[in-house]
């Protein structure tokens, strides 16, 4: 008994040594791929020496993970079958056979790849996410489970109004189009699962399929291509960015309702919509890539808010200038009027009315009296003092009305007019540059 325990050790012991991971034999293989295995060599493809090989392709979409605008690639799982015809492996009957994934290397597998991805991965819970069948014709039917990155060149002008038009690409490393043919088996119905596929900030349009030719230095190569249109749904940039923005801008326009005299609440107003301005656009920012070629939709209307409440801030500021200038102005006349009536009566009170251009013409006026009272008060200088003045009166008058024109554009005769004015043509400029906008925007 210990002699025939200890044989049937060693026996077991030879045969888990002879089969290693991965190994095949023909005690582990079917009578049908055992008989189909003889003579099989997986380093020529098929139809050598008589023509290329014709591999069809369809795309199962499992999901697209995630969309970034900042390295402009997107994530995506996908099913990839592959079909081809392989006349070595032609076994009789009507039926096929379903292999171990794992035997995949002992056949021959087209060297298809993806050449926009960035980086990507076979999943292998519990075993690798391979599927081989054979039909009795020699049909080969390979299925791969792949998570992919893969670039998508985006036009960011106009985020998050865009639509942006991605690509997934399949081509052959090795065979050219000698050796090798792609094709779709059915055409665009090839692809599923866009229709029903489900994202956070895009919807799927449109899609379609192609078939073409890369051309490289080594040659020309097979190539098919998944066309398919995103579009971003808006309604989350117009709740957190454009909502706000708007209350921002009518928020400013409070100040035009409150006094002039009221400088700490006017100035307070100003300086917190203007910072608070400047930190929602910092922050539409950071989901964005940094680049100057990009001038992008959501920059072009934070920068028209923020002209908007910077120029509500100014408003206060010309305000305030000339409601100064407007107080200095009636000091000075009341000054006037209490010395000329301090006086003794002497001479006549000049009329000073309200407005600067006036005051300054009866300076003008009065200093050219005193100039004529002391050129007739020699008269020895009196001829050519008075040809002097006849040759440079036409000069001055022209130049005193020209500058009295220019003063009188920058005088404000009420300065309160200014917010009352301001209450409607901010408004009224922020709705047509709104319309100008979203018609550009959402119809160009």
């Amino acid at each position: 008994m210990l002699l025939i325990h200890f044989l049937t050790i060693t026996q077991g012991g030879c045969m888990f040594s002879s089969n290693h991971w991965g190994e095949w034999n023909d005690s582990q293989l079917q009578p049908t791929i055992q008989k189909l295995m003889k003579g099989y060599n997986r380093y020529l493809r098929p139809n050598f020496n008589e023509g290329p090989v014709e591999i069809g392709m369809s795309l199962d979409i499992a999901s697209i993970d995630a969309i970034s605008e900042i390295n402009m690639d997107y994530t995506a799982t996908i099913f990839l079958r592959q079909r081809w015809r392989d006349s070595r492996l032609v076994f009789p009957g009507n039926e096929s056979v379903s292999v171990d994934g794992r035997l995949v290397s002992l056949l021959w597998i087209p060297d298809t790849f993806i050449p926009d991805s960035k980086r990507s991965f076979l999943h292998d819970v519990t075993v690798e996410n391979r599927l081989i069948r054979i039909f009795s014709n020699g049909t080969v039917l390979y299925a791969l489970r792949i998570t992919a990155t893969i670039a998508c060149n985006m036009d960011l002008t106009k985020y998050p109004m865009d639509k942006q038009v991605c690509t997934l690409q399949l081509e052959s490393w090795g065979y050219n189009i000698q050796d090798v043919v792609f094709y779709w088996t059915r055409g665009n119905d090839s692809v599923k699962g866009l229709d029903t596929l489900r994202l956070a900030q895009y919807s799927v349009e449109s899609y379609y399929t192609s078939v073409s030719e890369a051309v490289y230095e080594t040659g020309q190569y097979p190539k098919l291509v998944l066309h398919f249109s995103l579009r971003r749904n808006v309604l989350f940039f117009i709740l957190e960015t454009y909502v706000p923005s708007i209350l921002l801008v009518v928020l400013s326009w409070i100040s035009f309702w409150i006094s002039q005299s009221s400088v700490p609440a006017r100035t307070c107003i100003g300086v917190t919509t203007v910072l608070t301005m400047t930190t929602l656009m910092m922050g539409a920012r950071t989901s964005l890539p940094n680049a100057n070629c990009f001038i992008k939709a959501i920059d072009v209307y934070l920068g028209i808010c923020f002209t908007f409440i910077f120029g509500a801030l100014l408003e206060y500021a010309c305000a305030h200038f000339y409601t100064m200038q407007h107080q200095t102005i009636e000091d000075l006349q009341r000054e006037l009027l209490r010395e000329f009536s301090e006086s003794n009566g002497n001479g006549s009170i000049p009329i000073v009315s309200s407005t600067q251009p006036k005051q300054s013409a009866e300076v003008d006026s009065t200093a050219d009296e005193a100039a004529e009272q002391s050129v007739d008060s020699d008269p020895k200088i009196h001829a050519g003092s008075k040809e002097k003045v006849q040759s440079q009166g036409c000069g001055l008058s022209s130049v005193k009305k020209a500058s009295r024109r220019a003063a009188s554009v920058f005088v404000v005769e009420n300065p309160h007019n200014i917010d009352r004015h301001a209450r409607t043509v901010f408004p009224t400029a922020f709705l047509f540059v709104n319309i100008l906008y979203w018609l550009y925007y959402l119809i160009v």
